[in-house]
């Protein structure tokens, strides 16, 4: 009797082959978004910055827009470059914020010092004869022809010399005041060998908005060898003798200084309508 053969086991099932793996996209980096607006931010104060008017308002924006900027780098992200342009840009808003500043706060010093001491331009008119013509001949024309004013071209006795706040008129000129300075006081000195006195008198006028002193005008006299002499440099007291008036608007202060001039020496008379004004020069 033969034995029958065991069932056989069933083939065991064969697994399909693990697939490959796919990959997967990356995912986007994140945009660092505080970069994005510390540059905004120093943008705009950079402009604000460059305006007089509003410069306040680059000086609360460009510190704010330094300090986000050195935060966005240490910050994970794309982007960081617009934390460094923004750093950079903060700086040099700064910078030009304060280069603005000074400029503006320079021409507020120069119209401040304008109003006090008046400005440097000087205004001459000549005095007319009565027929309302110039008593002085103009000066020759041509490029050869020196300005009015210069030691080349002097303007006249009685010419009117203006400046923002002071007017001066030279009345006249005594070329010989030994007289006068003798007569002044009974201190003066004699003029020593080799030199005498000039009298020069003349007035002026405040035309400021505050007050003014008289000595503020400078009238010296520049000899023909370019030597300048002040009343000062003698210690010369004459009768009608120039003060330290202090003058309100309007009013008038005239007197006469004496100048020590060598002999043989010819002298110009220089004027200065105020500490700034620009100088001219009167014949006498």
């Amino acid at each position: 009797m033969s034995v029958p053969n065991p069932p056989t086991a069933p083939a065991p099932q064969q697994m399909p082959p693990p697939m490959p793996p796919v990959d997967q996209p990356a995912a986007p980096a994140k945009r660092n978004v505080l970069a994005l607006v510390a540059l905004i931010t120093a943008a705009v104060g950079f402009i604000f910055a460059c305006i007089p008017g509003a410069l306040i308002v680059g000086w609360i924006l460009l510190p704010i827009a330094f300090v986000l900027s050195i935060v966005s780098l240490f910050l994970k992200g794309s982007g960081k470059w617009m934390g460094i342009v923004g750093l950079v840009a903060s700086v040099v808003g700064t910078i030009v914020g304060f280069v603005v500043f000074f400029a503006v706060m320079a021409g507020v010093a120069q119209e401040a010092f304008e109003d006090e001491f008046g400005s440097g331009d000087t205004v001459v008119s000549e005095p007319t004869d009565e027929s309302g013509e110039d008593a002085a001949p103009a000066a020759e024309e041509g490029s050869d022809a020196a300005a009015e004013g210069t030691r080349e071209n002097p303007y006249p006795l009685g010419s009117t010399i203006s400046s923002s706040d002071w007017t001066v008129v030279i009345n006249s000129h005594t070329a010989d005041g030994a007289a006068a300075v003798a007569e002044g006081n009974q201190f003066n000195e004699a003029a020593p060998a080799g030199s005498h006195y000039e009298i020069v008198n003349y007035t002026v006028t405040y035309t400021g908005d505050e007050s003014g002193l008289a000595p503020e005008v400078g009238v010296d006299v520049v000899t023909s060898a370019g030597n300048v002499i002040n009343s000062y440099d003698a210690m010369v007291v004459l009768a009608d003798n120039f003060m330290a008036d202090e003058l309100y608007n309007g009013a008038s202060a005239t007197g006469s200084a004496a100048f020590l001039i060598p002999d043989g020496e010819t002298a110009l008379i220089r004027v200065r309508p105020g500490m700034f004004a620009d100088e001219v020069f009167v014949q006498p």
